[in-house]
């Protein structure tokens, strides 16, 4: 950075004291390195700069402006020095008239004065100044002082040039001491100078009359004698001059002579804006001459322009074509004032040619499905089409949530793994949002005017606004149309039961047996959802699209319907994955498998569930929800039948050489072989299980699913279901307890009568009698059978079948007549040992049975009776302690729990 100079410093000024306006000479120091460096010069607090006139470092010239002060100093600024400072001043004088032979200080430039009002100098020719003194007497200054006379006299002036001029201030400052006599010799004066120019004037002309006349015809015999020698000359020099003017009007409007020919080879060339601007221009210039060359040539222009406008109407109405050669050809047929409205004729033919789109997308996959080749029509082939897809929303997002499926499309190992319906679809989204956004873009441009150049818009602007107005429905009935087509074509190929009879031929004719599942219906929907997001961005009206709302609805439906239909179908074949493989528990995979299929299909359908924005809900209508809710409830049924026929599967239908169960308990006895085969009471037993696993837990999962994915109606699938279910459990339960509780309680009454025994007339009891350790043995083995099912399941079975033991052992005691001492004490004996090996599963049922049957015998009459009884109870404990192992194991694990 470089050193800052010195301030200025002003040390003379030349002259050093004048009025406003007065030209001066500044000197001094550092007053600046150039003019761009000079950036303020005020003398007396006046700005200056504007007059101001760099010379040298040391020299500045301007002008002294007007000044509130004074006296005052003279303060340069610069660039590089800043403000400076100065050590002389300036007087400001005020401004006097001075006359020409009056004396001044200052030097008055006679012939060039400067005007204050302009900022310029004016030159003052000589005969314009006016004499000093006009009356043409002494003058007498007066001494009376400048200030008085300018209160006396406020707003006037003693200059008779001025506007204001007092004639008294003039007289009073010039004549105070002049007599009368010589004011009068004033006026004579005056008068004699006001005659003597009117009469000098007039006198001149006069004396020089004949002067002018002599000049005039010395004049006019000149010119005849030039015209005389010079005949010839001008001759040729006229026809040379209508020569050059022929040859400079055909050089002048070659323009207009050879603009047939340059239409044609501009039209050949495509340069249609040259054309364009040529006949603008040669409109302007020749649209109304009265010249017949002129109109000749001006003719054949219109003819070559008619040919214009029918050549570019056919390249507009030409499809396929993109929206930039569409909106260019609006702006030439508008520029050259086409007839008619190129522009709507444009909307309604690539309107037409939308709809012929969609309608030959349809017949090409039919086609295709019915084996005949037809699919690739050129009409369809959009991927060499050079417009934008849609939106970058949907390039981007469909590639990702489809699976690529848009930029599979010339993929044709994908078109056989998809199938026709659903590629059809995602052909005729694709096919609409290429064409509908220009569609679109395409009318809003015909609405805002932007299609037509400024000049068309300004000479037709009314016109435009009017037909915009009427053809505002046009349009909107075009847009339904292509929106109704689409919802058409795909009801016609997705849900043709919602087309209705006449539109079968036009919109259906897909010849399938089978329909879609539920995973191609939500991906077809996925699609849909996306295409109505794509003409959303477009800012197209909602109510033009409602129709796409009500299609993904029905889908939406139709998609729930047959995933749950397809569910129930699953839950069938179930039955044939059991593998009766048993885990700790006494459960099988079944129950797991079945909630995984109906969580699964929930999964599936929650895309479709869920409510994208503006769209209802699935189960909106109370229809949808009953048929959801009865497909549920059927979904549940078909599951708790399959348990029904797993359990009353013959023998020989079961493969159950892989049971498997808990080895690991110290609780079983015996051993189970590989080669071991499930009996019905085995299979009654895991469905049992299963079943009450299906109560506690599955059903409520699955119920808790279901209102995770908004379904309606979840109470009443629940109720059925576990009703269904419990009924089933019932039926079983009761089946098994038949089976094992039968041949106990058919043995008792054989056993107790084995041998002829009577109850009259006995042995004294020695212990309990074989029939009873035989009952208790079978007891123990559906112990052991019900154990190795299921732990939880010993409880409920083992009650049953004591209760149906008790409750015929009860029977026998009541059917007894009489008893002898030693009957009524072996009885007794037999009762009780029963009633305290199975207390652990005694119910009020069994207990009250127990009651009865000990009611129905003697009382115990002595002490030895009950001692004996007591030492009997004992023994048989003792004896079977190692067979009621089990009973006991059940008692302390019920106490723990």
């Amino acid at each position: 950075m470089s050193r800052l100079r010195q301030p200025p410093l002003v040390t003379g000024i030349s002259p050093n004291e004048g009025i406003p306006w007065t030209k001066v000479i500044i000197r001094g120091e550092n007053l600046g390195t150039g003019p761009t460096d000079l950036i303020g010069l005020t003398i007396c607090g006046h700005n200056c700069l504007l007059t101001a006139e760099w010379m040298s470092a040391s020299k500045i010239v301007c002008r002294v402006g007007q000044a509130k002060n004074d006296k005052g100093d003279i303060i340069v600024t610069t660039k590089s020095g800043g403000r400076g400072t100065s050590t002389v001043s300036f007087k400001l004088l005020k401004p006097e008239k001075i006359g020409i032979l009056d004396q001044s200080a200052v030097w008055v430039d006679e012939m060039n004065y400067y005007d204050m009002r302009t900022d310029r100098n004016k030159g003052i020719p000589p005969l314009s100044l006016r004499p000093a003194n006009p009356l043409g007497i002494d003058i007498e200054k007066s001494k009376f002082p400048q200030k008085d006379l300018e209160m006396l006299f406020p707003g006037m002036s003693a200059d008779f040039t001025s506007e204001n001029f007092s004639a008294a201030w003039y007289l009073i400052e010039n004549h105070s001491t002049t007599s009368f006599e010589q004011l009068k010799m004033a006026v004579t004066n005056l008068k004699r100078q006001a005659n003597k120019k009117s009469e000098g004037s007039l006198a001149y002309v006069k004396g020089g009359l004949s002067t002018f006349f002599e000049a005039q015809d010395a004049l006019s015999g000149a010119s005849n004698t030039a015209d005389t020698l010079f005949q010839e000359v001008l001759g040729r020099k006229d026809k040379a001059d209508s020569t050059r003017n022929a040859l400079n009007v055909l050089q002048r409007f070659k323009f207009l002579f050879n603009l047939p020919l340059n239409i044609e080879r501009n039209i050949q060339k495509g340069d249609y804006d040259v054309v364009i601007n040529d006949y603008e221009k040669a409109k302007s210039l020749f649209g109304k001459t009265e010249v017949q060359v002129f109109k000749k040539y001006y003719a054949e222009v219109e003819t070559r322009i008619e040919t214009l406008r029918e050549l570019l109407l056919d390249k507009l109405l030409e499809t396929p074509s993109t929206l930039h050669d569409q909106k260019r050809y609006i702006r030439y047929l508008s520029d050259l004032h086409a007839p008619g409205d190129p522009a709507w004729q444009c909307i309604g033919a690539q309107h037409r040619w939308i709809l012929q789109l969609m309608h030959s997308c349809k017949e090409g996959y039919i086609q295709d499905l019915k084996g005949t080749p037809g699919l690739h029509s050129p009409m369809l082939d959009l991927d060499s089409d050079t417009r934008p897809l849609v939106l970058g929303h949907l390039s981007q997002t469909a590639s990702l949530k489809r699976g690529s499926s848009f930029q599979s499309g010339r993929d044709d190992t994908w078109r056989y793994k998809t199938p026709h319906r659903v590629a059809f679809v995602e052909k005729l989204t694709k096919l609409v949002l290429s064409q509908l956004p220009n569609f679109w873009k395409l009318w809003i441009s015909y609405v805002n005017g932007s299609l037509f150049s400024e000049t068309a818009e300004k000479s037709g602007q009314i016109e435009r606004s009017k037909n915009v107005r009427q053809r505002q429905n046009d349009f909107k009935k075009m847009i339904q149309e292509v929106m109704q087509c689409l919802v058409k074509l795909i009801r016609g190929a997705l849900l043709p039961l919602s087309i209705p009879e006449c539109g079968v031929r036009q919109y259906g004719g897909w010849e399938v047996k089978s329909e879609l599942s539920g995973q191609w219906l939500a991906h077809v929907i996925q699609t849909i959802r996306l295409t109505y997001e794509s003409l959303t961005a477009l800012e197209i009206p909602n109510d033009m699209l409602q129709t796409i709302q009500d299609l993904i609805l029905d889908l939406r439906v139709r998609c729930v319907m047959v995933t749950l239909q397809h569910t129930a179908e699953e839950i069938k074949r179930l039955a044939e994955k059991e593998d009766w493989i048993v885990d700790n528990e006494g459960l099988t995979s079944l129950p797991c498998q079945f909630e995984q299929c109906i969580i699964h299909s929930l999964q599936s359908l929650k895309g479709v569930v869920e409510c994208k924005p503006g769209e209802a809900s699935v189960f909106q209508q109370p229809k949808t929800q009953e048929e959801v809710c009865q497909l549920s409830i059927n979904i549940m049924q078909i599951f708790i039948y399959c348990l029904e026929q797993l359990s009353t599967k013959p023998d020989a239908d079961v493969d159950t050489t892989h049971l498997s169960v808990d080895v690991s308990s110290p609780d079983l006895f015996g051993s189970i072989h590989e080669d071991f085969s499930l009996t019905s009471e085995q299979r009654l037993l895991i469905v049992l299980s299963n079943c009450c696993y299906l109560e506690r837990h599955t059903f409520l999962n699955i119920a808790e699913h279901f209102e995770k994915h908004n379904f309606q109606g979840i109470e009443k699938i629940t109720q059925v279901s576990m009703a269904s279910l419990k009924e089933l459990d019932q039926r079983l339960f009761e089946n098994y307890i038949e089976l094992k509780a039968d041949p106990i309680v058919g043995s008792l009454e054989p056993g107790i009568y084995a041998g002829y025994f009577d109850w009259k007339d006995c042995l004294p009891p020695t212990g309990v009698r074989n029939y009873l350790k035989e009952a208790l043995v079978n007891i123990i083995a559906v112990h052991a059978e019900v154990f190795t099912i299921s732990k939880e399941l010993v409880p409920r079975v083992l009650s049953k079948v004591v209760e149906a033991v008790s409750e015929e052992l009860s029977r026998l005691m009541q059917c007894v007549s009489s008893f002898s001492k030693n009957g009524a004490l072996q009885a007794r004996l037999e009762i009780c040992a029963l009633r305290d090996t199975v207390a652990v599963h005694l119910t009020p049922e069994s207990k009250s049975s127990f009651k009865q049957a000990l009611e129905a015998l003697p009382q115990l009459s002595s002490g030895a009776d009950k001692k004996l009884l007591e030492e009997l109870l004992n023994k048989f404990k003792s004896s079977m302690h190692l067979q009621l192992t089990c009973f006991q194991a059940a008692s302390s694990t019920m106490m723990k729990t």
